[in-house]
């Protein structure tokens, strides 16, 4: 009986300490996309986390596992179209995102994309990010992007155990606003569809949560030059 609670526990702790990294890393990218997050909460200790996010038994309770941040007035700036005459004040595209870590542990599908839509578009929110243990259904990644007006995405917990945005060899990506991209297109006499390409599917596009159309800064380290820009039309 002790070694099964024994063996139990130690399962729990494993358990915990896994989605405590994964947590830490969706903190680190809300903080990176440009969201109010504090310190505190990209640094939870390991302790604090499985207190507050743990079961009577120890095993990680993903229904508290819920997570709502506003963007900054940086992320409001760089997230604004350039004024027009058809468009004379315009309005920041992006708004208060939420999180939810799915609790189901296996046949993630449209049932629970359906439940995570309603949340999102039923309160208001301009983003969710939807995490899973496993991944979801191909017409539930279909579901996921239709709601009108909304972006939702979708990262299993494996996705995020690794910051790969820190990693020495993954260069500094910095998305420029709509005001530095026409600024960048007219300096180099350029169409945005000159420009080298990045998919949104890149991990690192992913991770920022870049959109259609908006355009990257990459910056590079040299030998010889010290850094070094390049740019990359999002599609």
């Amino acid at each position: 009986m002790d070694e099964d609670y024994s063996s139990g526990s130690q399962d729990a702790e494993r358990e915990m300490a896994r989605l405590w990294r994964t947590w830490r890393t969706v903190f680190e990218m809300l903080q990176d996309r440009g969201y109010e997050v504090t310190e505190e909460e990209v640094q939870i200790p390991f302790e604090q986390f499985k207190t507050k996010y743990s079961d009577g038994l120890g095993y990680p309770d993903r229904n508290k596992m819920k997570v709502s941040a506003r963007p900054t007035e940086a992320m409001k700036a760089k997230y604004t179209p350039v004024k027009s005459k058809s468009n004379p004040n315009p309005q920041p595209e992006c708004g208060t995102v939420y999180v939810e870590f799915c609790p189901d542990p296996t046949a993630v599908g449209t049932k629970q994309v359906r439940t995570f839509n309603h949340f999102v578009d039923e309160q208001n929110f301009h983003t969710g990010i939807f995490i899973t243990q496993t991944p979801i259904s191909p017409s539930a990644v279909r579901l996921l992007s239709g709601i009108p007006d909304r972006i939702c995405e979708h990262f299993q917990e494996q996705d995020l155990l690794v910051n790969i945005t820190r990693h020495e060899l993954v260069p500094k990506h910095v998305l420029l606003s709509a005001e530095e991209k026409v600024r960048l297109l007219e300096r180099y006499r350029l169409k945005e569809s000159q420009l080298p390409r990045i998919q949104v599917s890149d991990p690192v596009a992913r991770y920022l949560g870049l959109r259609r159309g908006q355009v990257v800064k990459i910056i590079r380290r040299s030998e010889t030059a010290g850094r070094y820009a390049s740019y990359r039309w999002v599609i």
